[in-house]
């Protein structure tokens, strides 16, 4: 892992690298005690994640993929944690269960791993539990939430909702194609320890890149889908890994690798959607809770 190892109870994301400094992995690693990891990472890459791990683990180190043995829910909103705390026992207080903490715990009398994170941009937990528990599991959540609004939501939603955070997806916007500092994930990596593709990734930092990852508001109707073209004064810049509506934006929003010098805040560009150049400007931050207050809450 290229990212910094979390102290038990708490959580961390950390990109993992080919030696070449492409990114092969964006992943979330959870440290439950001293000597015991959860590592989740997108499912599409589940076998060639365990072929990276059998070529660069040390001997006497055993790898197994565990996705098949844990489902999961995730719990996201601003009623999230009153309704997670109608069905624990566990203080999950903003003060005892802080924004990266995990822990081994009960939710609805299942046993769960939960960790206090989000992908939909909003305070959220992710509830992992074994597939026997995952009915009684969601049964519970259902019933703890009836009288507050709550609703079942999924990957299209999602999908949507972290596009006003501008946060990249795997197999779009992170894949073997670009490297930690053009995807923007350089952030996550702790540069004071060895990780397979340092050296590759160091000279990548050096030299800089060509092409950046941007966030688009795009003044269109019809959304993009993904490899649309992007242009500046009609010369093709960059293209579109995804977008999708801004429901609380309420506007056409997408990401995209654009050259470097037209990657500043507030640049306007066009995209070309199904042969009509639509105006687009870059953002110079998350469309929706710029500073993570409501994810931090």
């Amino acid at each position: 892992m290229a990212g910094h190892i979390p102290k038990p109870g708490r959580i961390c994301l950390t990109p993992m690298l080919t030696q070449k400094g492409r990114l092969y992995g964006d992943l979330t690693v959870a440290c439950l005690g001293e000597e015991e990891f959860m590592l989740f990472g997108s499912g599409a890459m589940q076998d060639a994640h365990s072929r990276f791990f059998s070529t660069t683990l040390p001997d006497g180190v055993m790898h197994e993929n565990q996705t098949e043995a844990w489902h999961g829910i995730a719990l996201s909103g601003p009623k999230s944690r009153e309704l997670l705390s109608r069905i624990t026992r566990d203080d999950v207080s903003g003060e005892a269960f802080k924004f990266r903490d995990c822990r081994k715990s009960f939710v609805g009398g299942v046993p769960v791993v939960l960790n206090r994170i989000s992908f939909s941009g909003e305070l959220g937990y992710e509830i992992y539990c074994r597939p026997q528990y995952l009915l009684k599991l969601a049964e519970a959540i259902e019933a703890a939430g009836s009288d507050i609004g709550y609703r079942w939501y999924g990957n299209r939603c999602l999908m949507s909702l972290r596009l006003e955070k501008g946060w990249g997806a795997w197999s779009l916007e992170f894949r073997p194609d670009f490297n930690a500092i053009e995807s923007g994930l350089d952030v996550f990596i702790n540069w004071n320890k060895e990780f397979v593709g340092k050296k590759a990734t160091l000279d990548i930092k050096q030299q800089g890149t060509s092409r950046k990852l941007v966030t688009l508001v795009i003044d269109t109707n019809i959304d993009v889908t993904l490899d649309e073209a992007v242009l500046m004064n009609g010369e093709a810049v960059g293209y579109i890994t995804s977008g999708g509506y801004a429901h609380h934006l309420q506007k056409s929003m997408a990401m995209a690798y654009v050259g470097i010098e037209h990657s500043k805040p507030g640049t306007a560009l066009q995209v070309e959607i199904l042969g009509k150049l639509c105006d687009a400007e870059i953002l110079g931050g998350p469309a929706y809770d710029a500073n993570g207050a409501n994810m931090r809450s």
